[in-house]
């Protein structure tokens, strides 16, 4: 693999850019979210049915990961996700336009297998141009494009719903691709990649082979598969739930659910102190402890304002677990980095697909309270069995 390095100036420009592509992507992903009881009663289904539309966008982005891994190390990681940028646009365009339930999901899988380029492929460069002691405090300034995307979304998806309809939504994120994909595309030439030079063909099967093979990758991945489900497929419910427990409208269900992004805000902010302070292994450990308690005053709440709280605890807690994963995640095979992390993508939004499947079946037969309580009940394990692997673990570097 051939490296071009960027100078501090100008990586931080590219990581602004990369950081807005992230922006756009995660609003796609959440915006539909406040939606649901809204769309079960539009398209005459039941609200797990409705989950459909969080479950396929999953789906798609998971499975793409394996072709755009390899892709992003044969042909240049800028320059896969700046096209995939632009493309967003049509997916959103199909779910604004759609006319029955089944062409929603069609436009949905698309607008998932268009944006699985995005954060994988960004987070992959910063590996290639940070060095290992910087990457973490760098992702998280990265990811800050990710968690204002995720907030915006949930408000912007419950403020549409209420006022202009669910649709124009998705006419707007269609024109928010188009802009941020242009840009990019624009700066193709100013921005140093890092490219395959094995040959001229591009690998699939190869890549994928040897990070499956690498043990830590392997913990890696199974881990960060059990916290898409439990915290994004657990997420995905919150909303309606706040709907249907507390009678709020779209829009605060949106607004106090997108105070998961505040949280998160909270950890950027701290990134550095908490890793100097606390270490990987505790930052997990505590992290998933928060997240459970987080989930647990939901179900406790008896009033929509303990959901803030919630939510904010939550955002928080779930940072301190995920930024250690996916720094880790970037080192797990530096020879295919793109390959790696864009599994490690797969697995996490696969992992929210399995969640949201099986909160939509307790939802449709037990109730949306028990999705959010499994949730308080399994997240401190998954807190604690990392952190022991962590332990066992020596320090990475370079």
């Amino acid at each position: 693999m051939t490296t071009h390095t960027a100078n501090p100036q100008q990586t931080s420009r590219i990581i602004l850019l990369l950081a807005l592509a992230a922006f756009s992507s995660t609003s796609a992903f959440r915006v539909l979210d406040p939606a649901l009881p809204q769309l079960a009663q539009e398209y005459s289904v039941s609200t797990g049915e409705a989950a459909d539309v969080v479950k396929v966008f999953a789906l798609a982005y998971g499975v793409l990961q394996f072709f755009y891994g390899p892709m992003g190390d044969r042909f240049g990681k800028f320059r896969t996700l700046a096209w995939a940028t632009l493309a967003c646009a049509l997916g959103n365009v199909l779910v604004a336009l759609a006319g029955n339930f089944d062409v929603l999901l069609l436009g949905r899988i698309m607008s998932g297998a268009t944006a699985a380029a995005i954060v994988p492929l960004s987070m992959a460069w910063i590996g290639d141009h940070v060095p290992y002691d910087q990457r973490q405090a760098t992702l998280a300034q990265f990811m800050t494009g990710t968690i204002l995307g995720m907030t915006s979304g949930l408000v912007l998806g419950g403020l549409f719903t209420d006022t202009l309809g669910w649709r124009a939504s998705f006419w707007f994120l269609a024109l928010v691709y188009t802009v941020i994909g242009l840009l990019l595309l624009s700066q193709l030439s100013k921005v140093p990649e890092s490219v395959s030079t094995n040959n001229n063909r591009l690998q699939v099967i190869g890549p994928i082979m040897q990070v499956l093979k690498t043990p830590w990758a392997r913990v890696i991945l199974v881990v960060v598969l059990l916290e898409g489900a439990l915290v994004f497929g657990v997420m995905s419910f919150v909303p309606s739930y706040l709907q249907l427990r507390h009678g709020v409208s779209s829009t605060m269900a949106g607004l106090i659910t997108s105070l998961f992004g505040l949280g998160s805000l909270i950890y950027v902010a701290r990134a550095r102190w908490l890793v100097a302070k606390l270490g990987e292994a505790r930052m997990v450990w505590i992290g998933g402890w928060a997240m459970g308690s987080g989930y647990l005053l939901y179900t406790l709440g008896f009033h929509w304002s303990i959901g803030v709280v919630a939510s904010i605890a939550c955002g928080f807690s779930y940072y301190l677990v995920h930024a250690v994963l996916q720094t880790n995640a970037t080192q797990m095979v530096p020879e295919f980095r793109a390959t790696a992390v864009s599994l490690f993508a797969s697995f996490l939004f696969s992992g929210q697909a399995i969640g949201v499947a099986l909160g939509a079946l307790i939802v449709d037969h037990i109730g949306i309270i028990w999705v959010i309580a499994s949730g308080a009940m399994m997240m401190p394990f998954l807190g604690m069995y990392m952190g022991w692997r962590l332990k066992q673990r020596p320090a990475q570097s370079g």
